[in-house]
C-alpha cells in the first residue's frame, strides 16, 4: 500500500479554493512577442497613424476573448458576499446588513449586493390570505393577550428578559445576561428599576368617618392604623396587612400601601405651572359616576349628612395582584357592614341613609417604576423636569436638595410628593445629577401642600391616556434645531403629566445588622411608561425583575410576598405551583442522578407541612394504630378541628413574645389571648370567641436562622430541635471555624436527628451578598419557639439554637434562631 502523498503549503484546501478564486477573477494578458513587433529597425518606435480595424481587432483578439471569459468564470465563482471575503476574526454579523460595517475598499461592492433585485415568491410560499385579511401587528398583540395581560414595556422587556406568566400578567423574571451581582450591587451602590404596574390600585370614597371604620375593621391591629392623625392628611403612606373584616388575627390576606388624596389647601399654596395646564381643583371629591361598592352600579353623589366628620375623602389601597380581587371583595363586605351599623345607629331625622361609599379598581389606569438605589435621586433629577413656575416653596425647596440627596433613607418614610413634569421626550437623552458632598440638603417635612397632585382626578387620567404627541412628531421637532442635541423647549401644546413621588424603603423593623435599601416610587398616568422608561433606562440604571425584586427583600432580611408568609391562600397557590414543577422535574431525573428523599428522611420534599408541625395534623406516612378505640379517635378529630392555624406578625411580636416568656407556662395562653383581645378592643371589635389554648397551639412565628460555623439553607430546608446535652456541644465549637471541620463537628453534623424533632421550614434561604455568609428565613410555630427560649435560659446563653438541614443534604448544621417582627 502506498504512503499518502504530503501536502505542501500551496495544496492545502484553503490555499487552492483561494487560487481558484485567483485565477477566475484574473484576466490574462497577452506578451508583447505574440502581439508583434512595436519597433522598426534601430530601436525606432513605430509611429502611430490610421489604424486599421480589423487589424487592431485581430492583434486584441486575446484580451477581448479573456475579458468575456472572465466576466462568466468570475460571476460563476463569485459565491460568497463581501463580508464573507473578510478574516474571520475581523468578521461580524452587524456587517451582512449593514454597508458601514464593511472596509471601505469592499464598501461599493456590498452596496451592489445590498441592493439586489429579490425574486419574486413561487405561488405555493405565498400567504393564502388576501392583504385585507391580514391582521395588523396592533391586533396579533392583542391576539396573544387572551389569557394574560402586558405591560406597557412589555416589548422593551420580551427582548431582553426571560418572561412568565403571574398572576394573569406576563411579567419579566430575570435579564438574559449574568446579572445576579450585578444587580444587587446596583442598589446598593447605584440604581436599578423595576416597573410594577402589574400592581392593583382600589379607590375608596366617602366620608371619611364610613371610610376610617372600614378600613379598620380589615386592616392590622398592631401599630397605628390608617386613620391615625400621621396619615389623614395624605402625606405619608402606611403599609399594613388587610385581613378578613373583624377575624383579626385569623384570615390573614396580604400586605397593602394605604394613603389617603391630601387634604384641600388656600389656593395661595395651589401647585400653578403657568405653562396651559388646568389648574388644581379645589374639591376634594370627584363627582363622576362610580361603581356602588364594587358592584358596577351607578349612583347620585353622596349627600352631605349632618355629621362634621362626613367630609368627602378618597383613598388608595396598592397591593399585590395575586390578593387584588380578595382585596376588592373584603373592602366591599367591610363597606356594606360599616354602613348597616351606621344606618341602625343613626337618629332619626338624618340623611345617614343617603350616604354611599365609592369602591373602585384603577387598575389599568395607574402605572408604577420602584427604583431603589442610593444614585435614585440623581437619575430621577435628571430624567425628570418638573414644570415651572409652581408655587409651592416646600416643593421647590425639596427638588433642589435631590441633586446633593445621598439617599433617600433621609427623607421620612413613605413621604408623598406630587407634580407635574414636562414630556420625558424633549429633553432626550437625560444627564444625572452630579452631586455634591459638601453641600447640605434642607430639612423637608412632610405636608398635604407638597403632596397635592392631579393624577387623583380621573378625568386628567383619562386625557392623559393617549400621548398627544408621537415619537416621530417630537424627533422631526429635534430635527429642525439649529444645535444638534439641544434638549427641546416645552410648547404650550405639549403634554403636563401630573405624577406622584413616594419614598421607599426595605428595611428590619428594628435595628439590626441588615441591608436597609432605600428609593421611591413613581406613580404616573396610564399610557406614559414608554416615554418616562426609555429616559430612566437611558441614564445607565439596571433594569431588574421579579428575581431581583425578591433578592432585594432577603438581603434585607424582610418577609417577601407571597412566598414567606406561610398558612396564606397565596402563599398555598404558589407553593402548589411550585412544587407541581419540582416534582415533574425531579420525575423526568435518571434515579442514580436525584435525591433519594425516603432514604433521607425527608417528610415533605415538595412543600412545608405546617399542619404536621402545628401538631394539628398527622403525618401521611404515619401508620394509625389498629388498637385506638373509635370514639377516642373521634374526641382527637374535634380538638383538632377546633386548632385553626395563623400566622402571628406584626411590630409588636416582639413585645408579646417577651411576656409569654416572662410567665408561667400555665398562664400562656390566657396572657396571649388577653393580648389579641386588647388589640381588637382598640378597633371596637368584640373578643375572640376561640381558647387560648387553641390561639397558642396554632400560633405560628416568622424566624431568622444564621448558620453559627458553616453552611448555606436552601428553600424548604428542614429546621429541628435539639436537646441540651447538644447544644452544649455545639456551643463548643467555635463560631467561625476555619476551612477544616473538626472531628466533633462532623460526628454532630452527620448525626441523623428523628423526624419528630422538626419545629418548621425555611421559606427563603441563599448566600447572602451583602453579609458574606448565607442565612434564610423560616417559621416555626409559637409553642416551640418559647420552648427555645426556656432552653437557652437554662443553659445561660442569649442565642435560641436549632439544627437545620438541607431536604436533600446529609449533614445537619448548628444556626441561632432570631425572631422576626416585620
Amino acid at each position: 500500500m502506498s504512503t499518502k502523498r504530503k501536502e505542501t503549503g500551496a495544496e492545502q484546501p484553503e490555499n487552492r479554493k483561494k487560487q481558484r478564486l485567483n485565477d477566475a477573477r484574473t484576466i490574462p494578458v497577452q506578451s508583447n512577442a505574440e502581439a508583434g513587433p512595436s519597433t522598426v529597425g534601430n530601436g525606432v518606435r513605430r509611429l502611430g497613424g490610421a489604424i486599421d480595424v480589423e487589424k487592431f481587432v485581430e492583434a486584441r483578439k486575446f484580451e477581448i476573448n479573456a475579458m468575456h471569459t472572465a466576466q462568466k468564470t468570475a460571476s460563476g465563482a463569485s459565491n460568497q458576499r463581501v463580508w464573507q471575503t473578510l478574516p474571520r476574526h475581523l468578521r461580524r454579523r452587524a456587517a451582512s446588513h449593514d454597508v458601514r460595517r464593511v472596509p471601505l475598499r469592499l464598501r461599493e461592492k456590498a452596496k451592489q449586493e445590498m441592493n439586489a433585485v429579490k425574486k419574486k415568491a413561487l405561488a405555493r410560499f405565498r400567504p393564502k390570505q388576501g392583504k385585507d385579511k391580514r391582521l395588523s401587528r396592533t391586533e396579533t398583540f392583542l391576539k396573544r393577550q387572551r389569557d394574560k395581560s402586558w405591560l406597557e414595556t412589555h416589548i422593551w422587556h420580551s427582548k431582553r428578559m426571560r418572561m412568565q406568566n403571574l398572576w394573569g400578567y406576563r411579567l419579566a423574571v430575570t435579564p438574559t445576561e449574568k446579572a445576579f451581582r450585578p444587580s444587587h450591587r446596583a442598589s446598593v451602590h447605584g440604581s436599578i428599576l423595576h416597573d410594577a404596574s402589574y400592581q392593583s390600585t382600589i379607590q375608596l370614597q366617602g366620608p371619611e368617618k364610613i371610610i376610617r371604620s372600614i378600613l379598620d375593621a380589615c386592616c392590622d391591629l398592631q401599630g397605628p392604623g390608617p386613620g391615625a392623625k400621621r396619615y389623614l392628611p395624605g402625606a405619608r403612606t402606611i403599609d399594613t396587612h388587610i385581613y378578613e373584616p373583624g377575624q383579626y388575627p385569623f384570615g390573614l390576606i396580604g400586605p397593602a400601601t394605604i394613603f389617603w388624596r391630601p387634604i384641600s389647601v388656600p389656593s395661595k399654596a395651589q401647585p400653578q405651572d403657568g405653562e396651559g395646564t388646568s389648574a388644581q381643583p379645589t374639591a376634594e371629591g370627584s363627582q363622576s359616576q362610580k361603581r356602588g361598592k364594587g358592584k358596577g352600579k351607578a349612583k347620585e353623589p353622596p349627600s352631605k349628612s349632618s355629621d362634621p366628620d362626613a367630609g368627602q375623602r378618597t383613598v388608595w389601597i396598592r397591593s399585590h395582584p395575586a390578593i387584588s380581587e380578595k382585596v376588592f371583595a373584603v373592602l366591599r363586605t367591610s363597606a356594606s357592614s360599616v354602613l348597616d351599623a351606621a344606618r341602625k345607629a343613626a337618629p332619626q331625622g338624618t340623611q345617614i341613609d343617603e350616604i354611599g361609599i365609592e369602591l373602585e379598581d384603577l387598575s389599568g389606569q395607574i402605572n408604577a417604576f420602584e427604583i431603589m438605589g442610593p444614585k435614585s435621586n440623581q437619575v430621577l433629577k435628571g430624567a425628570v423636569s418638573p414644570v415651572s413656575h409652581d408655587s409651592r416653596e416646600d416643593f421647590n425647596k425639596f427638588w433642589a436638595s435631590m441633586t446633593d440627596l445621598q439617599t433617600s433613607g433621609s427623607i421620612p418614610r413613605g413621604m408623598i410628593i406630587g407634580f407635574k413634569v414636562l414630556d420625558p421626550r424633549l429633553k432626550f437623552p437625560p444627564k444625572n445629577a452630579k452631586p455634591r458632598p459638601t453641600s447640605t440638603s434642607p430639612i423637608i417635612i412632610p405636608s398635604a401642600a407638597i403632596a397635592q397632585s392631579d393624577l387623583w382626578e380621573e378625568s386628567m387620567r383619562d386625557s392623559l391616556r393617549k400621548p398627544r404627541y408621537k415619537k416621530k412628531d417630537i424627533d422631526e421637532r429635534r430635527s429642525k434645531n439649529l444645535v444638534p442635541g439641544t434638549p427641546l423647549s416645552p410648547l404650550r401644546q405639549d403634554d403636563r403629566v401630573p405624577v406622584l413621588l413616594i419614598q421607599r424603603s426595605i428595611e428590619r423593623g428594628t435595628p439590626s445588622n441588615d441591608l436597609a435599601l432605600h428609593g421611591w416610587t413613581l406613580l404616573l398616568p396610564a399610557g406614559w411608561s414608554m416615554p418616562l422608561f426609555s429616559s430612566l433606562t437611558f441614564t445607565g440604571t439596571r433594569v431588574g425583575g421579579q428575581r431581583e425584586r425578591q433578592t432585594q427583600a432577603f438581603e434585607a432580611g424582610t418577609a417577601y410576598f407571597p412566598r414567606d408568609y406561610p398558612l396564606c391562600a397565596s402563599y398555598d397557590a404558589h407553593v402548589a405551583e411550585s412544587a407541581t414543577e419540582e416534582q415533574a422535574r425531579w420525575a423526568r431525573t435518571p434515579p442514580a442522578k436525584r435525591a433519594n428523599y425516603e432514604k433521607l428522611g425527608t417528610r415533605s420534599p415538595w412543600r412545608a407541612d405546617w399542619g404536621v408541625v402545628l401538631g394539628v395534623e398527622s403525618p401521611e406516612a404515619a401508620d394509625v394504630s389498629t388498637q385506638r378505640e373509635a370514639g377516642d379517635m373521634d374526641v382527637d378529630r374535634v380538638q383538632t378541628e377546633k386548632v385553626q392555624p395563623w400566622l402571628l406578625r406584626g411590630s409588636a411580636v416582639r413585645v408579646l413574645v417577651e411576656k409569654l416568656l416572662g410567665v408561667d407556662g400555665t398562664a400562656r395562653p390566657t396572657t396571649l389571648m388577653d393580648e389579641l383581645n386588647g388589640l381588637r378592643h382598640k378597633r371596637s371589635m368584640e373578643p375572640l370567641k376561640a381558647s387560648g389554648d387553641a390561639l397558642l397551639k396554632g400560633a405560628l412565628v416568622r424566624v431568622r436562622i444564621t448558620p453559627c460555623t458553616r453552611g448555606r439553607p436552601q428553600d424548604l430546608a428542614l429546621i429541628y430541635a435539639v436537646d441540651d446535652a447538644e447544644a452544649r456541644l455545639w456551643r463548643r465549637i467555635p463560631r467561625k471555624a476555619t476551612d477544616e471541620e473538626s472531628a466533633e463537628e462532623l460526628e454532630l453534623a452527620d448525626a441523623k436527628p428523628p423526624q419528630t424533632s422538626i419545629i418548621g421550614y425555611v421559606t427563603t434561604g441563599s448566600f447572602s451578598l451583602s453579609h458574606g455568609e448565607g442565612f434564610a428565613l423560616g417559621a416555626v410555630p409559637l409553642q416551640r419557639f418559647l420552648q427555645l427560649g426556656e432552653q437557652t435560659k437554662r443553659l445561660a446563653s442569649k442565642e435560641l439554637l436549632v439544627k437545620v438541614r438541607d431536604r436533600d443534604g446529609h449533614k445537619c448544621r448548628a444556626a441561632y434562631v432570631e425572631l422576626l417582627d416585620v
